[in-house]
């Protein structure tokens, strides 16, 4: 990511077998702290380091629930219920590339910024207990880092971003022993995780010419992750009891089958069109000076940007 390309970490296994754990880790002992937490870490100890480049951070938390995208980082969050916020939707351009209205970006100059996002995003999250699990997460989470980096002085821009995705835990809804709201909740994440594991299957196979992105939202979102422009790197939770072996056999089944799929990640590079004029305006004035001296003329007016599209 700090050299300008895309990655992915999402965590897949059934409820109750530490995927949020991983991810954004525990909240009472730092040695606790989860990828998401030690990632941003080592983010911002690497841009220290690095003084020959200008970085900016920005940071996004997606709540997928119930097939409904929701802004963790709303400053409305807090007082309003879930439902009653602006809903994030998807927008796709002629490129099918994926772009999402209403979810906010938020600049973090250094960790603890960052780290005060991820909490807030945190507390916001839909979280239920369940006889499988005690604080079981009834939504898909993805936290994004954006990352911009140029030198100075030159008009290249480097852009990448690195999701960290929390899953919903599958779960067999006869097992799980929920009603009500926790058994819609149950079927929207098992439709959803069935779309993924589509998704995959159709990945891994040769010759196939269809990838049913579109059935789900969540895999709308990750369509670069999953056999894009992204180096992506999937964690398999499993649980120990012997009463959930069905489930970790299919969790390493499906893993077997995301290690089938090849990415192809590529630089994102582009050129800065105001950092572009910038240098066009400099060089035009350093010839006007030139030609100055030459003829002996003293030229000394400023190119403006209307001059410079004509």
């Amino acid at each position: 990511v700090l050299a300008g390309y895309n990655g992915t970490i999402f965590a897949y296994g059934q409820t109750g077998s530490g995927k949020t754990f991983t991810i954004t880790g525990g909240a009472e002992r730092y040695s606790d702290r989860g990828i998401i937490p030690r990632t941003l870490s080592y983010i911002f100890e690497q841009l220290q380091k690095d003084s020959s480049k200008i970085y900016t951070t920005h940071i996004s938390y997606l709540e997928i629930y119930n097939e409904c995208g929701y802004d963790l980082l709303d400053p409305r969050h807090e007082a309003s219920r879930l439902e009653d916020l602006p809903k994030v939707t998807l927008l796709e351009d002629t490129d099918q590339n994926i772009h999402l209205k209403n979810l906010s970006l938020h600049q973090a100059t250094n960790e603890e910024e960052a780290l005060n996002l991820l909490f807030l995003g945190d507390t916001n999250r839909m979280i239920a207990e369940t006889p499988m699990n005690q604080a079981s997460t009834r939504s898909h989470c993805i936290f994004t880092i954006h990352l911009s980096s140029k030198e100075p002085g030159s008009a290249t821009v480097r852009h990448a971003k690195l999701h960290l995705v929390d899953l919903a835990g599958s779960e067999r809804v006869a097992k799980s022993g929920v009603g009500g709201q926790l058994l819609t909740e149950a079927k929207y994440i098992n439709l959803s995780l069935h779309y993924l594991e589509q998704v995959i299957i159709a990945l891994s196979e040769k010759n196939r010419s269809h990838i049913p992105y579109r059935n789900s939202m969540m895999t709308s979102v990750l369509r670069d992750s999953l056999g894009g422009n992204c180096m992506t790197t999937m964690i398999a939770t499993l649980s120990l009891e012997k009463r959930n072996i069905d489930e970790s056999i299919s969790t390493c089944r499906f893993a077997q089958r995301v290690a089938l799929i090849k990415n192809e990640a590529v630089l994102n590079e582009e050129i800065d069109p105001r950092s572009m004029i910038i240098c066009l305006q400099k060089e035009i004035q350093e010839l006007r000076d030139e030609l100055a001296l030459v003829t002996g003329e003293q030229r000394t007016e400023a190119l403006t940007e209307a001059e410079l599209l004509q």
